[in-house]
């Protein structure tokens, strides 16, 4: 059968090669520093009864032709600040544990930019206004600020935040407050907001890594985008630009990093940067090229955000999994032509916020968001991304419009904390996929995806994923690896309710526990199916919209 090779983004960049890895402009970095060999272990299993008839697709998989590592940090999700306490919710902690996120975003989004990491409810800044204004048309009205040093059960403490960490075998990526370096009204706006975020480096002394200088800072959606320059005492202008944002960036990067000397320990600082260019908005579109005019090469790592579909709109299947490796692919693209364009060091890459904009069918609480998750997570693995963490773990349901892996307790006839369907498809993802990426290739039908990987200890690790709401049967030929005698495979479906943006997650045929979700309580006793290799390959049945997730054993002989 004739095949069109994918190229990778990667490889349209000048490469070489290292340790049998290819490498081009590096955009991981740091994010590998604490890479270990990652390992699988060989499911349990009952027989699978494959197809055999013939293949509608043909893949040819050539193991030597490695892309590079996959760094364990594209897994993580973000914990918010008003998920409750967090580390008195054993559920939630099982299901985080079983997930494994390996890196948790705090303390949120936007509300970073009005959060108070040492202050007490109530107790906000004297030189903080009680109204913070945006760029946007919302109503100006008192502001809700944000405490670290709070006990409230509705909300997470830094402390508690750092306690979850380690229950959950996870460590940080600390969004700090730039917004006060705008709206703030002393004398020095920008060096007081820097010395309250270094004074945060010496409390964490070293628990964290990663820190991001700001949430979106780039748009009027921002709490302090805006400012009331009658109350600024350092001349400001009264909205946000890429030019002053770095120049903030420098003072707050000198701050933090005399900080973290101080307790010696090593922290990465992010900046936040347009994912693509936004020709509709001047101050977007300008904000990348003005930030690095000013910063340079200040920043550690670039990060951006996506929510992958059009904003507010009902979009259909098609358009949500179709977006995901396109745009993953489109935006590494970008951040390599515009560090070549500007002159400037390409640091690694971090995705710090994704998920889709589709609304009004319930898409984001959907089977089909947790293909978009897969493909997403293929896709960054692929490009070589250094880190990403998907918005977010619980949020608020809004008839189905929820960003949240987890019921956060308003969603009506499913128990606190149940999982969304997501979740299986990102802990299985996890779970299979190993820490060496293998170059794909594709067929002449684009609705059929393969992600193909190597672990440590031999076996190979492959994603078939199935965009199509046809069955179709693929026959997998591995070149360059010597199989075993089985492979083992995990198929994940949806169910028929609401279709097509089904609620439920099917595993091997196994029904949901609850109305919602998947086989939670069953989940790591679930066996695989199995079945044997014949000449170096395989045949998969690809049921409508599925993911398989297929482990292959490596001979010994």
């Amino acid at each position: 059968m004739f095949k069109y090779r994918y190229l990778l983004s990667a490889f349209l960049i000048s490469l070489c090669l290292v340790d049998g890895i290819a490498h081009g402009q590096d955009t991981q970095g740091f994010f590998l520093n604490d890479h270990q060999p990652k390992e699988v272990t060989i499911p349990p299993y009952q027989n699978y009864v494959r197809s055999v008839g013939p293949a509608n697709e043909t893949f040819t998989i050539d193991f030597n032709d490695t892309v590079g590592i996959v760094t364990k940090y594209i897994y993580g999700n973000n914990a918010n600040v008003y998920m409750t306490q967090m580390v008195n919710q054993p559920d939630l902690i099982h299901y985080i544990n079983l997930l494994s996120p390996n890196v948790l975003r705090f303390p949120g989004g936007n509300l970073s930019n009005l959060y108070f990491w040492n202050a007490k409810p109530g107790q906000k800044p004297a030189d903080v206004p009680d109204t913070i204004l945006y760029g946007d048309n919302r109503k100006v009205r008192v502001s809700r600020f944000w405490y670290g040093m709070n006990d409230n059960p509705r909300t997470l403490s830094v402390d508690n935040y750092y306690k979850m960490l380690k229950m959950t075998n996870s460590t940080g990526d600390i969004c700090i407050n730039n917004g006060y370096a705008r709206y703030g009204t002393g004398p020095d706006p920008v060096a007081t907001a820097a010395h309250l975020a270094a004074e945060w480096v010496r409390y964490d002394h070293g628990r964290t890594k990663f820190w991001e200088i700001g949430n979106e800072d780039y748009g009027p959606w921002k709490a302090g985008f805006a400012i009331d320059t009658t109350k600024n005492k350092d001349a400001q202008p009264r909205l946000a630009t890429g030019e002053l944002y770095g120049k903030h960036f420098k003072v707050f990067a000198d701050s933090m990093r005399a900080a973290a000397k101080e307790v010696g320990t090593q922290i990465y600082l992010g900046a936040v940067l347009e994912e693509l260019p936004k020709n509709d908005n001047p101050i977007m579109h300008n904000w990348n090229q003005e930030f690095f005019k000013e910063a340079g090469n200040t920043a550690d790592f670039f990060i951006i955000h996506s929510y992958y579909t059009p904003y507010d709109k009902d979009s259909p299947p098609d358009v949500i999994l179709n977006s995901a490796r396109t745009e993953t692919t489109k935006m590494m693209d970008y951040m390599k032509q515009m560090s070549s364009d500007l002159g400037i060091e390409q640091k690694p890459v971090a995705l710090t916020e994704w998920n889709i904009f589709a609304v009004r069918s319930k898409q984001s609480c959907s089977f089909i968001n947790g293909m978009h998750a897969a493909l997403v997570l293929g896709s960054l693995a692929e490009n070589r991304y250094g880190l990403a963490t998907r918005w977010n773990l619980a949020n608020g349901y809004a008839h189905g419009n929820d960003h949240g892996m987890f019921n956060r307790g308003d969603e009506p006839g499913v128990p606190h904390w149940n999982p969304r369907p997501v979740f299986f498809y990102m802990y299985y993802f996890q779970k299979y996929f190993g820490d060496r990426v293998i170059t794909s290739y594709v067929s002449r039908d684009s609705s059929i995806v393969v992600y193909p990987s190597t672990f440590s200890n031999g076996p190979a690790g492959i994603v078939v994923i199935n965009k199509s709401p046809k069955e179709k049967t693929v026959w997998l030929d591995l070149q360059n690896f010597n199989a075993g005698d089985r492979y083992y495979m995990y198929r994940l479906t949806g169910g028929d309710d609401n279709t097509p943006f089904s609620q439920r997650v099917y595993v091997n045929g196994i029904a949901p526990d609850n109305k919602t979700g998947g086989p939670i309580n069953e989940l790591t006793n679930i066996k695989s199916l199995s079945s044997v290799i014949e000449n170096n390959s395989l045949t998969v049945n690809a049921p409508a919209y599925s993911v398989q997730y297929i482990v292959v054993e490596k001979s010994n002989k």
